[in-house]
Formats: C-alpha cells, structure tokens, sequence
C-alpha cells in the first residue's frame, strides 16, 4: 500500500516557510484519509496549525519540547473537520536529514494514542521535514490502531505549480537514459515525476488519444482511462494508435493496447463506463492529474468539483470546429482549462452547458416526456472534428501539464488557453472563484475528501 499527501499551494508556502526557520519548528497538519481500493491511502492536506511560540518550553537547533496547548486545539480542530493529525516538526538548516532521531521516535510513541483519541482518528501521522536549496525533503509515517507503521511515500503539492517529493528514504531509482532528451529540456526531477503520477484521461477519442499518446512517450507509466463507447469507422481518422480491425472494440481498450505497446511496463485501468455513473467517477480518486477530453457536460460537472474535494487538478480541454451549409470551414476553436485547487472550477467560467447536462442526465423515458411537453434542451448534433486540430488541443494541454512542472512560462500563471486557428491567434486568461460558490477557498470545501453522496451530487440510478 502506498500513500501519498496532497497540499495545496496555500499550506505548501506554510510549510515552505516553517522549514526555513534556523531553529526547530513544530506544527499539526490537518489531513483528511481517503483509501482507495484498500491498496492507497490518500491524506488530503486541509488545514495547517503551527505551534504558538508561547507553547514551546524548549527550542533549539536540534531539540524542542512544547506545552500540551501547543498541540491540544489542533487536535479539536481536527475532531470537527473528520479529519487526521499529522505532527509535523522541522530539521533545520541546508543539508540537514530529515530522518527521524531516537528523540523524534519517543516523541511519537508519546504522541500517537493522544493524537487519535482527541482527534477522534484512527490514524495518526508524523512528518519531518529538512530545507533543501529548491524547497524541502521529507520522511513521515503514518500509524494506525493494530497495524504496523506505513510510510508516506510522496508528497503531490499542487497549485499554480505541481511539484512531486519523493520520501527521502527512498532510495529506488529507475534508469532515465530512454528520457535523455527529455532530460537536457527540463531535468531528472521533473522526468521522475512524470514517471511516478498516475493520470486520469476522461474521453479516449481523438483529443484524449492525442493526450495519452504524449504522455506515454513522455515518460507517463500509469493511466485511468474512462469512455463508454466502442470505435467506429469515423473514428480511426482521429484516434491515434488505432486500426480498421478495432472498430467495434472499447474505445478504453484499443487506447491501453496502444499505450501498453508503446510502454510495455504501463499500467492502464479501463473503465468503460460514462463518467456520470458513481463507480466510474470514483476510479479518479487515486489520480494526481485528470485530462478532460469529453465534450460531455454531464461529466465536466463531475470534473469541476475534483479540484476542490479531492484536490486533483483538472486539465479540461475544448475543440469546436464551425462549417457553414456548403461545410466550409468558418471557425476552428480549441480550449484548455487548468483548474488546481482554490482557483476558478468549469462553472465559475461557464464552461459548462448547464441545460445541456442536466439533459445528458435524463432516462430516455424522461427525456421523452419532457420533449413532449416542449421543455427538454435539444442534445448537441454530431459536431465536425478533424486529427489537425483535436491533435493541437491534446499538445496544448500537455503543455500545460509540463509548464505547472517546469515553470517556464510568464507569471502570473494563465488558467486558460484559447486557440482560434482561423484567426492564427492564442490567448489566455485567469479567472476567479465565485463568491460563496463551493470551489471558493473561503466556502470550507477544499480538501474535503470522500462525502455520501459522493462529491456532495446527485447520481443517476
């Protein structure tokens, strides 16, 4: 079982800021636990609390001691939001390790049984974190009541930039020499963070084939791909990795085969299933990254609110190609939209068809009904679509991937891209949350986790 921590960009900068103070440093980590599959254990960051300077008795280079008060209304805290304590404590200074002293594992077997009980978890954490020139590294364990200690494997901070921290004691490295290319464009660190997300793909047709198809190549070893529909005729024109003799297969197979044979160590889970339905939706929980490349509405509902509850970033993508009676071309459209946690969701942009998903959700009887009745919103027509540019916008949003990695481009960071090809122009463009509205930081969602109903939605049956 592996487990990961995903922080937000505000706690990150917290946490950023707290290991670089010259004397040890303590807090409580507030962290919501979401298992996946009984194989992943996924501590969503929600709150950060430092210890008051008041509560520390002791404080040095390399040793503190703390009043109970200094960890006490944390833990309540932690109590009213569900969630698990983390301990959290620093060893300071550039080169320090941030493995664990004989000190640090009394601290903790002191620490475990108060931390569950007054947080009203099962689960009790630690981490140490060390200052390095580019930020911080890390070892920390998580403990649970009549299990052995497990340790956090990753740390996936996402925000404005997405960065990976492997634990320190981790010593596993895999050859990159296949990626030397890629290494002399943006480094090592990047290349094995590339080589150690799992990725969501949502839409295996032209786009989403165009997205996985970089991906792989890219060094991406470990997809979920969701789509219900088999291959037709018309779509091997834009498809990439498919053939005449797959049509008729799942869309979600044909993609894994291709990728698995490009990469023969990939790991792809196909689920062929509309988003929309609850256990399709929940194979995203255990993605650090989801691609959108469906232009289902429906399912970018559901893609929206993965930023704010389970802290995924979502890359939505867009391409709409206008023809004229005589299908003459007269606009060629294409959209990427990079929502993180804490910034603007699909619907705060209006990038979702409200109507028109609430159509996509309806029976067949009811959608039936209603038209009888003159109030059900007509469904899309099959829209043009050509490899050019469902290809162009796949590339862009993989850019997009690589630049909140890299960080090559101009600040402050766009959240959208938009391609009008007609006009061979591009532009971009930041949004922000709505007031109230759930995807906002101050309406209390963030980092939520697992809710009954899921994502807080009503499901069809």
């Amino acid at each position: 079982m592996t487990a990961t921590l995903v922080i937000p960009q505000p706690i990150l900068r917290q946490l950023t800021d707290v290991v670089g103070h010259p004397l040890e440093t303590a807090g409580v980590l507030l962290a919501k636990v979401v298992i996946v599959d009984g194989e992943q254990v996924r501590l969503l960051a929600r709150e950060y609390r430092p210890v008051v300077d008041t509560a520390y008795a002791r404080r040095e280079v390399d040793r503190l001691t703390i009043d109970s008060m200094g960890y006490v209304p944390a833990l309540a805290r932690a109590e009213e939001l569900g969630a698990m304590a983390i301990w959290v404590h620093t060893h300071p200074g550039i080169g320090s390790s941030p493995q664990p002293s004989r000190h640090d594992v009394v601290v903790d077997s002191l620490l475990a049984e108060t931390f569950r009980l007054r947080a009203g978890s099962d689960f009790y954490g630690a981490l140490i974190l060390s200052p390095t020139e580019s930020g911080f590294c890390f070892t920390g364990h998580l403990d649970s009541e009549g299990r052995d200690p497990q340790r956090i494997d990753r740390i996936w901070a996402v925000g404005d930039r997405f960065s990976l921290i492997l634990n320190a004691a981790d010593q596993s490295g895999e050859s990159l020499e296949m990626f030397d290319r890629n290494i002399r464009a943006f480094g090592s660190a990047v290349q094995n963070t590339l080589s150690n997300i799992t990725v969501g793909i949502v839409g295996c047709g032209g786009t989403g084939s165009a997205v996985a198809e970089q991906l792989v190549r890219l060094g991406v070893r470990k997809f979920v791909l969701i789509d219900p529909d088999t291959l037709s005729q018309s779509n091997i024109t834009r498809v990439i990795g498919s053939v005449a003799s797959d049509v008729g297969r799942r869309k979600v197979d044909v993609m894994a085969d291709h990728l698995e044979a490009v990469a023969p160590d990939s790991q792809c889970e196909r689920v062929a299933s509309m988003l929309t339905v609850n256990h399709a939706a929940s194979r995203l929980l255990g993605c650090d990254v989801v691609f959108g490349c469906s232009d289902d509405n429906a399912g970018r509902l559901i893609l929206s609110r993965l930023p704010t509850y389970l802290l995924t970033p979502v890359i939505d993508c867009g391409v709409l190609l206008s023809s004229d009676g005589t299908n003459q071309l007269t606009g060629i459209h294409g959209r990427v939209t990079t929502v993180a946690p804490g910034q603007a969701c699909l619907l705060c942009r209006d990038r979702i068809d409200v109507a028109r998903a609430a159509a996509e959700l309806m029976t067949p009887e009811e959608r039936r009904r209603l038209e009888n009745e003159g109030y059900a919103p007509a469904l899309g027509r099959i829209e043009p679509a050509v490899v050019t540019f469902t290809t162009l916008v796949g590339a862009t949003a993989v850019s997009e991937l690589l630049e909140r990695l890299i960080g090559y481009g101009p600040e402050p960071r766009p959240t959208e891209v938009l391609l009008r090809c007609h006009d061979r122009e591009i532009s971009t463009n930041v949004a922000s949350p709505r007031l109230r509205h759930y995807c906002h930081p101050e309406a209390g969602v963030l980092g939520r986790g697992v809710t009954e109903p899921f994502l807080d939605m009503a499901w069809p049956k």
